[in-house]
């Protein structure tokens, strides 16, 4: 069979890490894939080389953006007569370019500019909504990565077509062990996109008194992480700079961009992660702590009990600035050794059940006897 799969996203943080670890357990299945967005001088350095290799992988190039007018009413005559000449389309995100004939697979990861709305304002809310709508229309089935993100999708979109859940995962060398070991330092860390739903004015206000408390009863410093630029810091509260500044410069810092194994370096010697949200579609940074041996603090918003329910973290109120406070000093105290992990989420389940769902239309029978063999 012929898939063509978008990966115009590969390399970027969120989507693009979904689509890389994913991509090398689809392409092991004896099918033909076409990679849309990729050829030979645009190669993504995220993808493994070994794959451009495979006789059946074929590059069409693409340089059309996601979401463009392009895309949306002028996608190119010649790519979409390759397109058209497969079984099926496979995207990672919820676009579909103009003039598809054949049966299309979507990606809705979360729908967190619908529940929030002043995340995009009133326009880009509604414009996003657009997207997902026509997404819904064109797709013959959906995918997205909890239950919590499929009862929103069919609460605030009113979807009644099948959506699947595919869990997310991490890179498998995330998930390796460190043989070593880590010195730990007086660090808590926070790793998030910044945005008003991730939770970080919480934290900073049980921080400001946390490190305090360390600081007299211990005779210590403690250092705020945070994982990303503060220049860059996307809130549309300008209280959250405000309460930045009542912390010393000693005391708190900003990584700016980071690769993944920096990330993993990171997270490996700090006490603990703190994971305020308000709200995920899944919520990764907990998992990269428990996989780096860090203790994960993350607040009890729904989707948080749905994924880390068998995985050992403790959650502090949402919202509750005095709860997390006491959690932290908790934690710091008792700095709980990490358990063996639950296998619980891996790129190549994720991928085993995309393809499954194809299946059922396109017979991919033999993937499982492939995966076995991996």
């Amino acid at each position: 069979m012929k898939i063509v799969i978008d990966c115009r996203m590969t390399g970027k943080s969120g989507i693009g890490a979904f689509l890389d670890g994913i991509l090398p357990y689809l392409v092991k299945s004896n099918n033909d894939f076409f990679l849309l967005g990729l050829d030979e001088k645009n190669k993504s350095k995220t993808i493994p080389e070994w794959i451009y290799t495979l006789k059946n992988v074929f590059l069409i190039s693409c340089d059309i953006k996601i979401f463009s007018v392009e895309e949306t009413f002028l996608f190119p005559r010649k790519l979409l007569k390759i397109i058209n000449s497969c079984d099926c389309f496979f995207t990672p995100y919820c676009n579909i370019p103009s003039g598809i004939k054949i049966p299309c697979y979507t990606t809705i990861h979360d729908v967190v500019f619908l529940d929030i709305r002043e995340l995009a304002g009133r326009l880009g809310t509604f414009v996003r909504k657009i997207f997902y709508k026509k997404a819904i229309l064109k797709s013959k089935e959906i995918f997205t990565v909890s239950n919590f993100s499929k009862e929103r999708i069919i609460k605030t979109l009113n979807c009644h077509k099948k959506i699947n859940v595919v869990y997310s995962a991490l890179p498998e060398f995330f998930m390796e062990k460190n043989e070593s070991q880590i010195q730990k330092e007086n660090s808590i860390i926070f790793i998030g996109n910044l945005k008003k739903h991730k939770g970080l004015k919480t934290l900073i206000n049980a921080f400001n008194n946390f490190y305090k408390i360390v600081q007299q009863e211990e005779k210590t410093d403690v250092k705020l992480i945070i994982v990303g630029s503060k220049d860059n810091l996307r809130t549309q509260d300008d209280s959250v700079f405000a309460l930045l500044n009542k912390i010393p410069e000693k005391n708190i810092e900003f990584t700016g961009y980071i690769s993944d194994s920096q990330l993993k370096e990171k997270l490996s010697v700090a006490k603990i992660l703190v994971q305020p949200s308000l709200y995920e579609g899944f919520g990764l940074p907990p998992l990269q702590a428990l996989y780096s041996g860090t203790n994960a603090l993350i607040s009890d918003i729904e989707v948080f009990k749905e994924i880390y329910k068998d995985f050992p973290v403790t959650y502090f109120k949402t919202e509750d600035e005095k709860d997390l406070e006491e959690k932290l000093l908790t934690l710091w105290k008792e700095n709980p050794k990490i358990p063996t992990l639950p296998e619980k989420y891996s790129f190549k389940n994720t991928a085993e059940m995309i393809l499954s769902v194809l299946d059922k239309s396109h017979g991919f029978a033999d993937f499982y006897e492939i995966c076995s063999k991996i």
